[in-house]
């Protein structure tokens, strides 16, 4: 089963979207702002599979903080940082630092967690690709 670490201030989200991946059969972490966060994230014996962030919570930049510490946690780590303040340059800053995606909570008509489930099992696919393409890698550089 994926581990999945959730980070986010509003305690509603943070339960709905820790609901919304446990019914998808991922185990779930979390954490109520970036430091918690980002002392899971170094603290955990096995990195975690996939984080979902907050971009805003204790400072605008937060989700940018999350970023750093995942991948420096974890080369393959797989971020998806969620936003009520969606901006383009906000979502570029993300992309370019490696975020999976960047997915605003307030789009209208559109069912976020919904979305956002679907961006983790997509990222959780990629993850597993990339860390099975090392593993053939090293495999034919020993042969």
């Amino acid at each position: 089963m994926a581990s999945v670490l959730v980070i986010d201030d509003e305690e509603s989200v943070l339960a709905a979207v820790k609901r919304r991946m446990e019914r998808n059969g991922y185990v779930v972490s979390t954490a109520n702002n970036a430091a918690e966060g980002i002392q899971k994230i170094l603290d955990v014996p096995v990195p975690f599979d996939a984080i979902v962030t907050d971009m805003s919570m204790d400072a605008p930049e937060s989700g940018l903080q999350v970023l750093h510490a995942a991948f420096t946690r974890d080369l393959f780590a797989e971020v998806v940082v969620m936003t009520a303040y969606g901006n383009v340059a906000n979502a570029v800053e993300c992309m370019r630092r490696g975020a999976f995606d960047y997915i605003e909570k307030n789009a209208p008509g559109i069912d976020a967690y919904e979305v956002l489930t679907e961006k983790v099992g997509l990222a959780l696919e990629r993850k597993r690709r990339d860390l099975r393409t090392v593993d053939l890698w090293e495999r034919s550089k020993d042969a």
